[in-house]
């Protein structure tokens, strides 16, 4: 696999499970920026993302290791870790190995999500998982949706990035998912690490309409590089959470949330035939998107139209500031300050 020109390791929070995939007292195995990682949950609740291997002598928590009320123990020898990495027990000695300590990943469960905060230079979480449901200010909450559709896909040659330029790319919905008329943004908002994208679009009508009669939209937030929340409003009530992992220098794993408003007097567990028939056609154009990004390179710089320039030229230099060079290792930049570059300047 190809390298992408863009860093794959990327400040911010990423979805590194669904909440339900990790009951009480589960150890789940996974991969992400290259790491060997494990999330418990401990009797209590409380769930626990760490680095795979114990401080010990190297056995890896995720192959026998198991919850023991609030801590996890290592097969090999029975030491004990707690939620912050630390040794509290060897069971063959009278203290804990206090000098030690296995590294601790910040997690927040939320919308029925599990992310987990990456930062290369170790730095605190800055600022916070956008909420599909509180975040648009609506007053709504999990209760008016239905349990949500999902998809999901390992081990993709495509970056986070070119997921989220595409909450700025207006005229594929015309051509990808075939949307009578191109939509037209209404704000691009990209002063903070959380930004925010609204447009109004229709998939109904034909293209003699008006975008000015198109009573429908779409209100996007997006929490870094890692996670698009949307709400849309004048169509059927949903809600989409979309998340692209890094696994390694290559390939992300993609996971795509949908909520379907309940309708009044409809089952509040299972959604009615028309919901899942919405939900099943948002995540069919999802997969429209999914098969371009694997397949995509990155341009730098972009051959954009007039009309493009904005959007692209906002989100690109927004992304940024998640990268840990500051610039995001673009092919461009990269060549700028070659040595081959600098002598035929």
């Amino acid at each position: 696999m190809a390298k992408p020109p863009l860093s794959m390791k990327p400040t911010g929070w990423f979805q590194v499970a669904w909440s339900g995939e990790i009951g009480i007292a589960d150890v789940h195995r996974m991969t992400y920026f290259g790491q060997e990682m494990v999330a418990w949950r401990a009797q209590s609740g409380q769930l626990t993302v760490m680095d795979a291997y114990c401080e010990h002598l190297g056995a890896h928590l995720g192959f026998g290791g198991h919850v023991e009320g609030d801590v996890i123990e290592c097969p090999f020898h029975g030491w004990q870790w707690n939620h912050d990495g630390r040794n509290v027990c060897i069971p063959y000695e009278d203290r804990p190995n206090r000098g030690r300590r296995i590294r601790t990943h910040p997690v927040v469960e939320r919308n029925e999500s599990v992310y987990i905060w990456h930062d290369v230079q170790g730095r605190d979480p800055y600022f916070d998982v956008p909420d599909v449901f509180a975040g648009f200010g609506d007053d709504s909450s999990a209760a008016d949706y239905y349990p949500m559709a999902t998809l999901y896909r390992e081990q993709l040659e495509l970056h986070p990035q070119y997921v989220l330029e595409n909450g700025v790319d207006f005229a594929h919905f015309k051509f990808v998912h075939e949307t009578p008329i191109v939509p037209v943004f209404t704000r691009h908002d990209f002063d903070r690490p959380v930004s925010y994208v609204d447009f109004t679009i229709t998939f109904e009508g034909d293209e003699h309409q008006s975008i000015a009669d198109v009573k429908s939209g779409v209100e996007a937030i997006n929490g870094g590089l890692g996670v698009a929340v949307t709400k849309s409003w004048g169509m059927v009530d949903n809600r989409t959470i979309t998340a692209v992992t890094p696994v390694d220098d290559s390939t992300s794993d993609v996971r795509f949330s949908v909520f379907i408003g309940r309708t009044a007097g409809s089952s509040p567990d299972k959604a009615d035939k028309r919901a899942r028939a919405f939900a099943d056609e948002i995540i069919r154009q999802f997969t429209q998107d999914v098969h371009i990004w694997q397949h995509q390179r990155y341009s730098d710089p972009p051959a954009l139209s007039s009309s493009e320039f904005a959007g692209f030229t906002a989100i690109r230099n927004w992304a940024k500031q998640f990268y840990p060079d500051g610039r995001g290792g673009s092919a461009a930049e990269l060549r700028a300050q070659s040595p081959t570059a600098a002598s035929k300047g």
